[in-house]
């Protein structure tokens, strides 16, 4: 329903509004929740209602920090050593300062005093060991992960005292830093961390050192936090320290987009998350307060599997390339919160630099490619090359609820320069077994994930070090994976700037990713009443710093 609100009157929409807000006031009272109730004072007190599609299936710390719907309450219980804005910018948290060698291999971390987790450990050097340990290595044999963007090089940690530890790398690792802000980076007690698995994933018995508690949770359904009332030890960046001045947060799951939405409308709740695109501009007249936070990443495209053929031919990447219209798709699907792609890198991440030219929509350089390549197109439109028609086959990814769009005009796009595109819709846990990297026929994969520090791409896209290969090369471009080990053994970002400039103006002129837009994971929609929330880098919501009014 909600993808129709925008051709509606403004009399059917209040009655569509009106309709499905009592059906949402329903589900937040089944929680036992009253609506959210407005501070006497903007800085002080005041509960709100978060609601949420999905809570993920575990809590183990390791496991569940870096999802999309997880992350939310983690960046809320717990802390991080650095602090990393929305444009990417690294400062002080628990770490207060940090210094590093000169070639990147060592590097010192000096840690405010006085901070507790809030089973009442001391939240010390040997405690942060302990969980840079467990983030690098994980504990397999209890489904306990490591953390996917720590780094790989990471040998050791040492107490050199208290409030500083030592922190030493096999290789140059000019990234760790930055990934200490990264949402997998949280910082956990060594009891909990010292729990099997089984015992993590009861979120109610994990310690954090956050300006947030569980009081409650129930799986499936919701979690509540109230403040921590001793808590003094907030980033400097976001302009307090002190205590939270709201007093309770309750995420709630309301699986349908149009009832999260309502509820916001009717004063039910207090935020919906993940908002149809088409509604926005509506709730923003109806005075809502709209965020659509860019994350550090990768854009939204697709990486292109180049075992499938034809994709293994450079000249058919390179048509694909040319023969997307990005700016159809930005003026068809969303709204001008959404950023036209320039890199496969998310403009706001620092080393990100300006490739629109490669972007550009060029259908007749396309059809001359393919011509090149061998593909004629017949009497239907679709070329053909050696009895075999050139189609591609596009899988939506679950967690876009635009994502589907896109692919049928992109599919419309392609379809006038000769190919045939289909379009095979999987739900999530669906889509990561059938249609992920290097799967036996998926040529392209689409690509939404977040990072802190630009270095860490190189490695990602190719096998290094247990890499994750998204183009299937393996060895196989040399090129490529010399650029990957001279941006891995730069120890400045001087150095590794050009290094990475380079590598977004081959990895684009390959054809090995086909950016889209800029992704806008993260769409919040929120009562005026609520104000004072920050965005980090991986478009995260705090509300540590907000308040409510009446």
């Amino acid at each position: 329903m909600t993808r129709y609100f925008s051709f509606l009157s403004l009399s059917r929409r209040r009655l569509l509004v009106a309709t499905c807000a009592t059906a949402a006031a329903a589900l937040v009272a089944t929680a036992g929740f009253a609506p959210a109730q407005s501070a006497d004072s903007r800085r002080n007190g005041g509960d709100i209602t978060f609601l949420i599609d999905s809570l993920g299936g575990t809590w183990i710390p390791n496991n569940s920090a870096i999802s999309s719907f997880q992350g939310h309450v983690w960046g809320h219980v717990t802390d991080k050593l650095v602090y990393v804005d929305a444009e990417g910018k690294v400062s002080p948290w628990i770490a207060e300062r940090w210094e590093q060698n000169d070639d990147a291999t060592e590097f010192t971390l000096h840690l405010k005093d006085g901070v507790t987790f809030s089973d009442g450990t001391p939240l010390d050097a040997s405690a942060v060991v302990a969980n840079l340990d467990i983030w690098h290595a994980g504990r397999g044999s209890e489904g306990i992960n490591p953390i996917g963007l720590f780094p790989k090089t990471y040998d050791r940690a040492e107490v050199v005292d208290p409030t500083t530890v030592k922190v030493f790398f096999k290789a140059p690792t000019l990234g760790f830093i930055p990934t200490l802000g990264y949402h997998g980076s949280i910082l956990i007690s060594p009891k909990t961390l010292a729990q099997p698995g089984t015992e993590q994933a009861d979120l109610g018995k994990t310690s954090g050192s956050g300006p947030y508690l569980v009081e409650s949770w129930k799986e499936g359904d919701f979690v509540k936090l109230v403040k921590r009332e001793d808590y003094n030890w907030g980033p400097p960046a976001v302009g307090h320290t002190g205590p939270a001045f709201l007093d309770s947060i309750t995420y709630k799951i309301v699986s349908e987009p149009s009832l999260r939405v309502s509820a916001v409308q009717s004063g039910q709740a207090d935020v919906a998350y993940n908002a149809s695109p088409q509604e926005l501009q509506f709730l923003k007249e109806e005075g809502f307060t709209i965020a659509t936070p860019r994350y550090l990443g990768f854009v939204n495209g697709l990486a292109i599997n180049t075992r499938e053929a034809p994709y293994d031919d450079v000249k058919v990447r390179q048509a694909l390339q040319a023969g997307i219209d990005r700016q159809e798709i930005l003026d068809t699907v969303y709204t001008p919160d959404w950023h036209a792609a320039t890199s496969f890198i998310q403009s706001n991440v620092p080393g990100a630099t300006d490739h629109s030219d490669l972007l550009a929509h060029d259908p007749e350089k396309a059809e001359r490619l393919l011509d090149e390549a061998g593909w004629a197109k017949g009497g239907d439109g679709i070329r053909v090359k050696d009895g075999k028609q050139l189609s591609l086959t596009l899988h939506p990814n679950p967690y876009l609820a635009t994502a589907r769009s896109v692919d049928e005009l992109i599919a419309q796009q392609l379809g006038r320069i000769g190919w045939k595109v289909d379009i095979r819709a999987y739900d999530v846990v669906t889509f990561g077994e059938r249609a992920g990297f290097g799967r036996p026929g998926v040529p392209a994969y689409e690509v939404t994930r977040s990072f802190i520090d630009a270095g860490t791409v190189a490695s990602i896209l190719t096998d290094a070090n247990n890499g994750e290969d998204w183009f299937a090369l393996g060895e196989s471009d040399g090129k490529l994976n010399e650029l990957r080990d001279r941006i891995a053994g730069a120890g400045s970002v001087e150095i590794r700037d050009p290094l990475l400039d380079e590598l977004q103006k081959y990895v684009l002129e390959q054809g090995y990713f086909i950016p889209r837009t800029q992704i806008v994971q993260r769409i919040y929609v929120q009562s005026p009443k609520l104000a004072g929330e920050q965005y980090n880098g991986v478009a995260y919501a705090s509300y540590y710093t907000a308040t409510i009014s009446e």
